[in-house]
């Protein structure tokens, strides 16, 4: 058994984990513009996951512009360069892993197309307070679907133990 790590434990949804990992090797280039990831049962083994949980990690890079499905055929890696894909690790992924990809600094012009990014000296540009909201949304919504589950358990406890 390893010892337990000083820093504060992940609660993030098994969901992210499976997305951020998928994430990180289509930017290293392991999946390139057109491949095919791999079904959702090859997922759910390989991350130890539901079936809907495996669904739910490439919800989320599909919401990101990452990938894309066909119905009966598959996920596809997105051609997604140069097409205006602004993702931003959160702060407690950055600090919680040493592994932890660049941002992907594109951010998206007013013709709509891509651009090289560069600091603001004035602030945070627009994209990077969407890409802020948008994560505190997912965190949101996470810990809402927790919560949901806890009430579901609860309620089946209560049905079994009418006494209670």
């Amino acid at each position: 058994m390893t010892p337990a790590s000083s820093a504060k434990p992940d609660r993030r949804p098994p969901y992210q984990h499976a997305a951020d990992e998928l994430r990180r090797e289509i930017m290293a280039g392991r999946y390139k513009p057109g491949d095919q990831l791999p079904p959702y049962r090859e997922l759910q083994e390989r991350f130890g996951v539901a079936n809907m949980t495996a669904r739910s990690a490439l919800n989320v890079l599909r919401d990101e512009g990452l990938i894309y499905t066909i119905q009966g055929r598959g996920s596809f890696v997105a051609d997604y360069e140069g097409k205006g894909v602004d993702y931003t690790p959160p702060a407690w992924y950055l600090r919680n892993s040493a592994s932890a990809p660049a941002k992907v600094d594109v951010a998206i012009g007013p013709s709509g197309e891509g651009e090289s990014g560069s600091p603001d000296a004035a602030g945070p540009s627009l994209v990077e307070v969407l890409t802020a909201l948008r994560d505190e949304i997912r965190a949101l919504s996470a810990d809402h679907q927790e919560l949901r589950q806890e009430v579901e358990e609860l309620k089946r406890a209560q049905q079994q133990d009418p006494n209670s």
